[in-house]
């Protein structure tokens, strides 16, 4: 009977640690955006941000040559249009860093003389929690051990329900 409450004690402190610090498992993303070629025109960053999954907390980084690109955040007629309103906010560092603190659409575009029309513009959808279904291979380090920091959750939440069992 003694054993039997010995190890039944072990299993909820397993479980409980377990559960305790799952949180700190799941780690924001750093998403730099465009990866290897950063924000420039000739890429597609439609496709891009297809490839990616953006949620609260995660952190977008636009890396450009400062003055020949920016960076404005619009609405979606304005992101449509490629018109720089008087709100909009434009940043000119050459390596802007922006926190994704609230789910919804988000609309950038370079607003150095044609660079919208011709395609250097960004569209995503921030998410208040990541999607429980599987995503496609990470392509920078970054998301590859935000994937990895999943895979050692599910183990132990598998480990925690093992030990239940025993």
């Amino acid at each position: 009977m003694r054993t039997q409450s010995v190890m039944a004690s072990k299993q909820m402190l397993v479980a409980v640690f377990a559960v305790a610090f799952l949180p700190v498992l799941a780690v924001a993303t750093e998403h730099l955006v465009g990866d290897d070629k950063g924000w420039t025109l000739n890429f597609n960053y439609t496709a891009w941000a297809e490839t990616n999954q953006f949620v609260v907390g995660d952190t977008l980084v636009f890396k450009y040559g400062s003055p020949a690109h920016n960076l404005v955040e619009v609405g979606g007629p304005d992101f449509v249009a490629c018109t720089q309103t008087a709100g909009a906010v434009v940043r000119t560092s050459g390596e802007d860093r922006l926190a994704l603190d609230t789910a919804g659409r988000r609309w950038f575009f370079c607003g150095v003389g044609p660079h919208c029309k011709s395609g250097m513009k960004l569209k995503i959808t921030v998410l208040d929690t990541a999607a429980p279904t599987p995503q496609p291979a990470p392509t920078n380090p970054a998301s590859k051990l935000q994937a990895r920091f999943g895979e050692t959750a599910g183990a132990v939440t598998a480990l925690a329900a093992a030990m239940l069992v025993l």
